[in-house]
């Protein structure tokens, strides 16, 4: 691609369509993309053209357009443009910078998270079979995508059963001087200890590939094959091993909603709109069995048609993503020719997009229009309970309008170890996890336990943030988690980074757990309501305390219930994951052989901790300056 910077400075008072006639003139008949910004400087469309300067010319002339597109032209304070080698280089790169950008007037697929895969890691002599999300760096043979974590872990589950390959970290497979658990409950081969041999692990793992691949029928056939032999030998024992094997292939198979026989890899996307809103279905179908499904609610305009909203969700979602050799459409999108020729090019072999008219493919795309209804109709009456309930909050905290995005911040911690700051996002949808972020405490100097200074760092990082990023969506509503010693230091922390929340339009609250008063002053726990009451606390108000059954405190305490579940997640996965880490991990010149020596030599990493040089040179491949540099990486002289 080769960028065409036309001149951006134009006359002030060049605005909407005179701007874009001017820009017309300087314009190739060429491929390429074009984007329109408005006043702030902030991208309202992102679209491509086969030629520029006729799509360009289009806008000019301002005829046949709807109303939300002669909103969208006389909003345009100025325009860039990226000249293409072809049409279907223009489709991707318009894909690309939708996602990026979040044009306001674009098609937007919302909820973009990554899907799990389950990974066959080879880059260890005993190859680890385990669950994947994002980036596929690690080498080895990637399987999926599965709709969610939940069905890759039963998947797991009953694979483990099935072929036995290890699921543990390198460094706890490296340190194993027996048999773990998972050997004792038929989950594992145990390698790491040579209860199977390599050649047989291999095996194992090969059969693991075959039936990932699609080849169940073949790799059942064998098992089969082998219990048969093994039972005609009187070897029960081995042929009862392969039958639960055989049990554990047969379940992976059968919890499958749908399998069909004639789709071997394909997704299926449905679309359903009503009411101004849109369900885009889609399901997964990997060699040979469904793997789940996941519902999209794409943000467009009331006026978008189906198979436009279609055309523009299949471009994004697959920017990041493989796609399958078939795509399966209950709507034919406008640039179907085009978008096939692009994923085409994208996973370089051929991917078809079909709307298939009858047959057992028709039933799949049915099935996915069936459940995109449902979908769509669930969330128009959360949608609409959620919206009054926004409504009622607002009413309490005196806001002009419900906000329209809220952050919910939180912290979790055991006496200042592993501490983790939480912020969670709910809109007039509900909760938006895409959104979820979490902040790993990095202020060595905090005292542990230091809420108030966790509060600190974790706004402060956040709203410097959004001082930096011009088109990142910034708050309505903020709530903290705690009273006026959090909002205050809060408060603080914003002043200090240069944010005035008034002037931002923002605004921030705490809410604390808090006893009620009694008609005598007593503070005591109200037993009716089984629970202690929330006060809520603002900026230049007194504190007040919501009654027992108000509405609005039933919101207010789902969010920070959220928060407080989210943020107690995160402390928990850092937690487990810094009592997995090896001591020894962070030795330099330490690798598998010799950790493994030194363990078997001392017992435990403690031992080792403790031991003295001369000791350390004991052990076989540790020379004296690598027993050396162990004691003092214990000991704090590394």
């Amino acid at each position: 691609m080769s960028p065409d910077a036309p001149e951006t400075a134009e006359k002030e008072a060049l605005t909407g369509p005179e701007l874009i006639a001017d820009q017309v003139k300087r314009l190739p008949a060429k491929p390429g993309v074009y984007r329109m910004y408005g006043a702030k400087g902030d991208v309202l469309y992102v679209g491509k053209a086969k030629s520029l300067k006729n799509r360009v010319t289009s806008y000019a002339q301002g005829r046949g357009h709807s109303n939300r597109i002669l909103r969208m032209i006389s909003e345009t304070q100025a325009m860039e443009f990226v000249v293409t080698a072809t049409e279907t280089e223009a489709l991707l790169l318009e894909a690309n910078l939708i996602k990026q950008l979040k044009p306001r007037y674009n098609v937007i697929l919302r909820d973009d998270k990554s899907f799990p895969f389950i990974l066959v890691a080879e880059d260890h002599e005993a190859p680890q079979i385990l669950k994947h999300r994002g980036a596929q760096k690690r080498p080895g043979q990637y399987y999926g995508p599965f709709a969610s974590a939940g069905a890759v872990n039963r998947t797991l589950n009953t694979l483990q059963k099935a072929f036995l390959l290890r699921s543990c970290t390198d460094s706890v497979y490296d340190g194993r001087t027996r048999p773990c658990l998972l050997h004792q409950i038929k989950r594992c081969a145990a390698p790491c200890v040579g209860l199977v041999s390599s050649d047989e692990y291999k095996e194992l793992v090969n059969e693991a590939k075959d039936f990932l691949s699609g080849k169940s029928a073949e790799v059942q056939k064998l098992l089969s094959a082998q219990m048969e032999k093994a039972s005609a030998d009187l070897d029960f024992e081995t042929a009862a091993r392969l039958r639960d094997r055989i049990r554990a292939l047969s379940y992976i198979q059968g919890t499958q909603d749908i399998n069909p026989g004639g789709v071997s890899e394909a997704d299926v996307f449905a679309i359903h709109s009503e009411g101004g809103q849109s369900c885009v279905q889609v399901f997964f179908f990997r060699a040979g069995q469904n793997w789940g499904n996941h519902a999209y609610f794409p943000k467009h305009d009331k006026e978008d048609e189906p198979a436009a909203i279609l055309d523009a969700f299949i471009a994004q979602f697959y920017d990041s993503r493989d796609p399958p050799r078939e795509i399966y459409v209950s709507v034919l999108p406008p640039q179907a020719d085009l978008l096939s020729e692009a994923l085409s090019i994208k996973a370089n072999r051929k991917v078809a997009i079909h709307e298939p008219q009858r047959g057992e493919k028709r039933d799949l795309v049915k099935a996915a229009e069936m459940n995109a209804r449902e979908a769509l109709s669930r969330r128009m009456a959360e949608s609409a309970s959620q919206q009054k309930s926004l409504r009622q909050l607002a009413d309490i905290l005196g806001l002009e309008a419900p906000p329209e995005r809220i952050e919910v911040y939180d912290n979790s911690h055991i006496q200042g170890s592993n501490a983790v700051g939480a912020m969670i996002v709910a809109g007039p949808d509900g909760f938006v996890k895409n959104q979820y972020r979490k902040f790993n405490i990095k202020t060595s100097s905090l005292t542990p336990g230091d809420d108030f200074g966790m509060m600190r760092e974790v706004i402060s990082r956040r709203f410097a943030r959004l001082l930096k990023e011009e088109n990142a969506e910034r708050p309505d509503l903020v709530i903290i988690d705690g009273g006026k010693g959090q909002l205050s230091v809060v408060m603080d922390a914003l002043k200090e980074i240069g944010v005035d929340p008034e002037a931002e339009g923002v605004t921030i609250i705490g809410v604390a757990k808090g006893r009620r008063e009694t008609d005598e002053g007593e503070k005591r726990i109200d037993r009716t309501m089984g629970a202690t009451g929330e006060q809520v606390v603002m900026p230049g108000r007194e504190p007040f305390t919501l009654p027992p059954r108000d509405p609005g405190l039933f919101v207010l305490q789902r969010l920070r219930d959220e928060a407080h579940r989210f943020a107690i997640g995160a402390h928990r996965a850092k937690r487990k994951k810094a009592i997995a880490a090896n001591p020894l991990d962070g030795v330099p010149g330490i690798g598998a052989k010799r950790k493994r020596a030194l363990l078997n030599h001392f017992g435990s990493a403690k031992e080792i901790a403790r031991a003295k040089p001369q000791d350390l040179e004991a052990v076989e491949g540790v020379s004296a300056a690598l027993a050396q540099k162990i004691y003092d990486y214990f000991h704090g002289n590394g």
